[in-house]
């Protein structure tokens, strides 16, 4: 083994996957259920290889967890600390299980490749650093070793005769190089030549001829053979004697390097070793070192080494020498204080921040090089700017979730609110018409209360439906070639009488020459009629509204400005946000969903325009602009439709009325009957069919949402029947979207009623009865599209 790990885990069953990991490694797993146990552990390992990482477990305590990395980390100060089991959301700040001494976090449930990945660069670290403090022992020691052999003169002790080229070796010599002892007095110095390894042989006859001739020491080491066959290193040390006559002599020593070289060659390895995890790991590192001002303040560091995940994860290329400052002179001072309190104080840190001129954020590791005094620091880096850019983006979303779930409930109250003011009046109207039977002038302004009411209640539908619309961009528009005059004339006599009830003066200014618009004339009329409406509501009783038109290039221009209560500055990018109220305004007005000018915006957009809103400021009113794009010159008119038929002139027909709600059912069938017709009334689908052989009506008015036997079921069985081709089938139905009218037309419907239905759409209905009666239709009715009957307040 080539150490131990200890694993704290207080859990039943502790994760396999730590154990095969230490294993595959190559590591003696050391398991403890409680910390005790764990410091236990770690005081008596005296005996056994020391603890190269320790993995604290969390178990849901919080201050166990904290307690457990700083009692461990001061228990076993060279090993790494690595927290584990943390959920992805813990209840602490990664930062504060930092500063409690972590190194590292392994999130619940542990993840293998992670927990390789972490464990191989700290086990790595680990043993290449105990094996560089091995060979550095060793190292160390056979120097103590060549020092006392030196110093008790175990060393080879030789004399060159320059003039003869024969050598005199003591007996150590003479071992050493493998010669016979009688060659001790006087061996020629090619016999000791023979014992060099060959290719060591040139270079030290040139070092050797060189101190002969130069006078300069002679300093070799080479390979000499042992007596076995193998080989060991000498290091050859000598001078030349000028005294020792005029032949000159050389003399000198040789000892034995075969540790010193054995060490020094353990030593490059783990060098090496090092090197390859330094430039193979896929985290950034970088070794620096710090530079200070006059005041030893860190100010500034220099780069000593980096690998190529550093230039990976910084964008710094080039950046070995130089400093940071060069590099990025924006760069924030804390980083240079938190690097250089590492440096000072010996104790590694491991947080979480951001280079803002970098663009990056970044998960950090960095420790001290060297012993005390050192100004080196080594930095691991993780770039985390996309982990951290998620996270902030889902922030965002949870924070846009909020608001819109906020805006939502308000919507919901507001609604109830809404539709509650115009159901009390109507309730209280049929009271009173109840009482007031007697007094038909009370019961006509009764009447007319309970109009207006059920007006604004069916706008208020209307409104939601056709944003559900077009959220779901189900609109369906029927552009024409229509007059803009025609179209602003509809919509002020649409929103006069709230106009008129609140005594404002309408000024009204359309240009002199005709503007034509292509466009579904219906949807303008509401954007304008919403506009003034929006206008009279805002503002205060007695105030002034201007309609004005004019034509700019190819577009018309609609401006509904009024001296109401304005709109702050702040509010104007949020007047067309869905839900949205003004601030303050329920105090000028009785309240809204808040919808208005989102569906406004929204048609106006359908139709190519734009629309924009302009206040100086609370108080002082405001104008709302439209730019519409003007029909092509030319374009062609409109065909004028066919005349219709007064709706008094229209004979009495027979009718059937089939609708499982009574009161919806008898109501329209006694308006039915008040409009001279003949009126059967049917409750569900099986009896609508029993009684339409002996009726032979018309006409039938048919519900499609009825239990039993739907509206569709009885259109298609009603079309199954070629003696009932010519009863004309109009649908009664809540839904009026396309999607609701193409499958009424599938079904077989002639015509869609919209509910509630009102007496315009239903004499409309009545006039095209009476002109099939009158000229029979070529097309079968399950061929013939349902026509959309409905007046604007039923879309």
């Amino acid at each position: 083994m080539q150490g131990r790990v200890l694993f704290l885990c207080d859990r039943p069953v502790s994760d396999p996957a730590i154990g095969t990991v230490a294993a595959e490694m190559g590591y003696d797993l050391v398991r403890a259920h409680t910390l005790d146990e764990a410091l236990a552990h770690a005081r008596h390992g005296d005996d056994l290889p020391g603890f190269a990482l320790v993995l604290a477990g969390y178990s849901g305590n919080v201050d166990a967890l904290f307690d457990s990395v700083r009692r461990l980390r001061a228990a076993l100060p060279e090993a790494p600390v690595i927290a584990h089991g943390v959920p992805g959301s813990p209840p602490f700040t990664l930062e504060s299980l930092y500063d409690a001494g972590a190194l590292a976090v392994l999130h619940d449930p542990v993840s293998i490749p992670i927990l390789k990945a972490k464990a191989r660069f700290f086990l790595e670290a680990y043993a290449t650093a105990a094996e560089r403090r091995g060979a550095e022992t060793a190292l160390q020691d056979t120097r103590a070793r060549l020092e006392a052999i030196i110093a008790a003169a175990e060393v080879a002790v030789w004399s060159l005769d320059i003039a003869t080229g024969r050598v005199r070796g003591d007996a150590r010599m003479i071992e050493m190089f493998g010669l016979r002892p009688a060659d001790g007095p006087g061996a020629d110095v090619a016999m000791y030549f023979a014992a060099i390894h060959p290719d060591d042989v040139p270079p030290t006859q040139v070092l050797l001829g060189r101190a002969m001739e130069t006078g300069t020491p002679y300093d070799a080491t080479f390979r000499v053979r042992t007596p076995d066959g193998a080989w060991r290193w000498v290091l050859a040390r000598g001078h030349l004697d000028r005294h020792a006559g005029t032949r000159g002599m050389m003399r000198g020593v040789v000892i034995d390097a075969s540790l010193q070289k054995e060490a020094e060659e353990r030593l490059q390895a783990s060098e090496e070793r090092y090197r390859t995890l330094f430039e193979a790991i896929d985290e950034g590192v970088c070794v620096i070192e710090m530079l200070y001002d006059d005041a030893g303040i860190p100010s500034d560091y220099r780069f000593i080494e980096v690998n190529p995940a550093f230039v990976k994860a910084t964008g710094l290329a080039h950046a070995v020498g130089r400093t940071m400052r060069s590099l990025v002179p924006q760069h924030e001072a804390h980083w240079f204080e938190t690097y250089g309190r590492v440096a000072a104080t010996g104790e590694p840190v491991h947080f979480v921040d951001e280079a803002a001129h970098l663009g990056r954020w970044y998960d950090v590791y960095a420790a001290r090089v060297g012993p005390a005094g050192s100004r080196k620091v080594v930095v691991l880096s993780t770039d985390i700017t996309e982990r951290r850019r998620t996270e902030l983006e889902l922030r965002r979303l949870a924070d846009d979730l909020a608001e819109q779930d906020r805006r939502k409930t308000e919507f919901l109250a507001t609604l109830a609110h809404e539709l509650r003011n115009p159901l009390a009046p109507i309730r209280s109207g049929l009271q009173l018409m109840r009482r007031a039977r007697a007094d038909p002038a009370a019961i006509a302004r009764v009447q007319d209360i309970m109009d207006r009411q059920l007006d604004h209640l069916v706008h208020l539908v209307d409104d939601l439906l056709d944003v559900a619309r077009i959220t779901r961009g189900q609109v369906d528009l029927k552009p024409a070639l229509v007059p803009l005059a025609d179209v602003l004339n509809a919509a002020v006599e649409t929103s006069l009488p709230l106009i008129e009830a609140a005594r404002h003066q309408l000024d009204v200014r359309l240009p002199d020459e005709p503007l034509m618009l292509h466009a579904d004339a219906t949807r303008i009329t509401q954007v304008v009629s919403n506009l003034l409406n929006n206008a009279a509501k805002y503002t205060p009783r007695g105030g002034h509204i201007v309609l004005a038109v004019e034509c700019d290039g190819e577009q018309a221009l609609i401006a509904v400005s009024d001296n109401g209560i304005g709109i702050p500055p702040d509010a104007l990018g949020e007047v067309f946000r869905m839900f949205t109220q003004i601030p303050n305004a329920t105090r000028h007005m009785p309240g809204g969903l808040g919808i208005g000018l989102s569906l406004v915006k929204s048609l106006v957009e359908l139709h190519g325009g734009t629309i924009q809103a302009a206040s100086a400021g609370t108080g002082t009113g405001s104008v709302f602009t439209v730019r519409l794009p003007l029909a092509d010159h030319g374009a062609d008119k409109a065909a004028p439709g066919a005349p219709g038929l007064d709706a008094s002139r229209i004979p009495a027909l027979r009718l059937l009325v089939v609708d499982d709600n009574r009161d919806a059912a008898d109501t329209l069938a006694a308006l039915l009957s008040v409009m001279g017709h003949d009126v059967v009334v049917a409750h569900d689908g099986h009896q609508a069919l029993r009684m339409l052989g002996g009726l032979e009506p018309h006409a039938v008015f048919l519900d499609i949402g009825m239990p039993g036997l739907s509206g569709y079921e009885v259109a298609q069985a009603v079309r199954r029947e070629p003696r009932h081709d010519g009863v004309m089938l109009v649908a009664l139905t809540g839904w009026g979207g396309a999607d609701d009218r193409a499958r009424s037309a599938q079904a077989g419907f002639d015509a869609h009623l919209t509910k509630p239905a009102t007496v315009t759409a239903i004499e409309s209905v009545l006039r095209d009865v009476e002109s099939r009666r009158a000229t029979p239709q070529e097309a079968t009715p399950q061929e013939a599209s349902p026509q959309d009957v409905s007046s604007p307040a039923d879309r």
